[in-house]
């Protein structure tokens, strides 16, 4: 069983950055993917980035190409989203989630999500 536990989210204003953090427990080497999604009010979940615990591949959204970096640290068992010029319609509850493969960008190849982190950018 894989646990997973973002932290990060909050209120910024267009323009600015945060940094998201998502800790995985109980990993193993079959869960080799880990992705970032997003969920605006009203809309379907969002495929953000992905990326490879062995070998740091990523994959990009292209409305986020340029401005977000995911990132991971192995020793720790987390990964990173670090968003950039921010934009208000970057708004959205923000999950990270665990696949087998790597460069899934579709939430139904993820078995294990985070229960989520809000992100609020303001005009």
């Amino acid at each position: 069983q894989v646990q997973l536990v973002e932290s990060g989210g909050g209120l910024v204003q267009a323009g600015g950055s945060l940094r998201l953090s998502c800790a995985a427990t109980g990993r193993t080497v079959s869960t080799d993917g880990m992705g970032w999604f997003r969920q605006a009010p009203g809309k379907g979940r969002e495929f953000v980035a992905a990326i490879s615990w062995s070998g740091g591949n990523t994959v990009y959204a292209d409305s986020v190409k340029g401005r977000f970096t995911m990132s991971r640290d192995n020793a720790k068992n987390t990964v990173y989203l670090q968003m950039n010029s921010l934009k208000p319609e970057d708004t959205a509850v923000y999950y990270c989630a665990a696949s087998k493969f790597m460069g899934q960008t579709r939430d139904y190849e993820y078995n294990y999500w985070g229960q989520g982190t809000q992100v609020t950018v303001s005009s």
